[in-house]
């Protein structure tokens, strides 16, 4: 039972867990947006969804360590300065900035719908970029809750 109560005191655990949970539910919303998903089954919705998830969640890990290194400590997000706030968000803007070219000029995996407002000169959907500005935030915020 000790080692159970010890992972839920990692800082990354909490940082996937409230990063799954709330990119999850921004996924879902904003399935509107992206083409094929609105006209396909349910599940095939689900399963899109919690795939871009896992996603998020691996961003935002990356995110914290990045911020990790820079603190020199995984236990700044106990009382992050603003600087680390912007850090950790920023780190998960340009990520998304970058994947969301990839996928969708090089790759071609997804597409935008006609209803999802784009950045000029990027092409990269405004959601995804609000996404990244919004949730990072909220996690440190349950984060913060959480492990203190």
């Amino acid at each position: 039972m000790q080692t159970q109560s010890k992972i839920v005191d990692l800082p990354e655990f909490n940082v996937v867990i409230f990063s799954f949970l709330l990119n999850f539910i921004w996924e879902m919303w904003q399935i509107p947006f992206f083409m094929a998903i609105p006209n396909g089954t349910h599940w095939a919705g689900v399963v899109a969804c919690t795939q871009a998830t896992f996603g998020d969640a691996a961003i935002s890990i990356v995110a914290f360590w990045c911020v990790a290194a820079f603190a020199k400590s995984r236990r700044w997000i106990i009382k992050p300065s603003p600087s680390q706030i912007g850090s950790f968000v920023m780190v998960g803007v340009v990520i998304t900035i970058a994947f969301e070219a990839i996928a969708t000029v090089l790759l071609d995996r997804w597409s935008y719908s006609p209803s999802m407002p784009t950045l000029p000169i990027l092409g990269t959907g405004l959601l995804p970029v609000l996404q990244w500005i919004l949730l990072p935030p909220l996690t440190i915020w349950f984060v913060r809750r959480q492990l203190t």
